[in-house]
This record gives C-alpha cells, sequence and structure tokens, in this order.
C-alpha cells in the first residue's frame, strides 16, 4: 500500500469514528504492516492537508479525531441554535481546582474554595465523565482521591494537562476559570451540534430504508 492510500484510509476511517482513535488502533486497519512512526508521519500529513479548512485533525487524550475549528462554531451555532444547560460556577470552580491540584479530596477543595461542595456538584462532574476517583488518602476516613479523566482531556481537545492554560502561582489558579469556562461552553456546544447532526443522519437513514 503506498503513502497516498495510506492516508485515504486513515482520512475515511477518522472522520467517519465516532471517538478519538489511537494509534496502536490505526496500526491494525493495516494489519500492523505500518509502524507507530510511519502512522504519526501520515497523520501529520494529514492535518497539513486540512489546515487551511474548516475542519482540523487533532490529537487528543484518548488517540486522533476530527472536530470543527473554533472560528466555525458561530455558523454551527445558527444550523441549530438550542443552547445546551451550562455548568454552575461552583462546578466549573471545583472542575478547575481538581483539574490544577490532582490528586485532591473533598476537603482539599472545599479548602480552596473556602465553602462547603455539595455532593451533587462532584457527582455532575462524575456522571459527565469529566473526574472520577483514583484512590483514598491515608489519613483519618481515607477520603477520596479525585482527579480528571481521558475524557475530560478529550472534550477540552487536549492531549494532555500539561497544555491546560498555565498558572504563574498557585494563587492564580481561579484566573484559568474564564478559560475552562469559555472551553466548556465550547465542548458543550460542539456536543450538541455533533448529537444534532448525527439524530438527523439516522433520520436520514431510516428514511432511505423505510
Amino acid at each position: 500500500m503506498n503513502t497516498s492510500e495510506a492516508k485515504r484510509v486513515l482520512e475515511t476511517v477518522l472522520i467517519c469514528a465516532q471517538q478519538p482513535i489511537a494509534v496502536k488502533d490505526l496500526r491494525a486497519l493495516f494489519q500492523d504492516q505500518l509502524g507507530a512512526d510511519t502512522i504519526k508521519s501520515l497523520l501529520t500529513d494529514l492535518q497539513l492537508d486540512w489546515a487551511q479548512r474548516g475542519v482540523e485533525l487533532v490529537h487528543v487524550a484518548s488517540g486522533w479525531r476530527f472536530q470543527s475549528k473554533p472560528e466555525m462554531r458561530k455558523y454551527l451555532d445558527r444550523l441549530h441554535p438550542e443552547k445546551p444547560p451550562k455548568y454552575s460556577r461552583a462546578a466549573l470552580e471545583t472542575l478547575a481546582i481538581i483539574a490544577y491540584r490532582q490528586p485532591v479530596t473533598r476537603g482539599d477543595m472545599e479548602d480552596v474554595r473556602g465553602v462547603t461542595i455539595n455532593s451533587l456538584v462532584i457527582k455532575q462532574l462524575e456522571d459527565r465523565g469529566w473526574v472520577e476517583v483514583i484512590g483514598h488518602r491515608e489519613s483519618v476516613g481515607r477520603p477520596a482521591l479525585y482527579a480528571t479523566t481521558r475524557q475530560f482531556l478529550d472534550d477540552l481537545g487536549l492531549a494532555s494537562l500539561d497544555q491546560l492554560p498555565a498558572l504563574e502561582t498557585p494563587s492564580d489558579r481561579f484566573h484559568a476559570l474564564t478559560a475552562l469556562e469559555s472551553i466548556s461552553d465550547m465542548v458543550e456546544a460542539d456536543l450538541h451540534n455533533m448529537s444534532k447532526v448525527d439524530a438527523n443522519t439516522s433520520e436520514e437513514q431510516a428514511s432511505s430504508h423505510g
């Protein structure tokens, strides 16, 4: 298989995929005849091929995926103007604390915020797949330790926590809240638009078979 054909296979699979795909899984497309470095090189070429379009190929925590560029959001919003529910400030502050100080206990979060954190706030973040319990601190009561998940990074379009907005000092952690808030809005809008598109596609497919 030549390079052009291999790129076409990768492009097709990633466009049709519902979730990010890791390089090790992409290798299976070629029965492991192409090495990881070769596939990464082809993916980089594809990124350049799509650089001037409204859709981009990105590397996130779970693998590679195509997604709309941020500047296209306003046009997608016009197609599907309904706005998804926004997260409360308490939820976003809690998420920011976990993201920047992980692993942390609920007590750690409350010390930073200066108020008691409702258990429903943490449950909301867990249900969203953004945080999870990764262990317990060896102290009185063995409180649960929370950390962010791969899903959190995927939804924010990040490959690692190192790509979060940098904070100059620990006291600046809440300066990143605005950035996290805007990114969260973008993610929710994109997921909302994606679900609408998927629903429309399913309806069209059902109609064609009807």
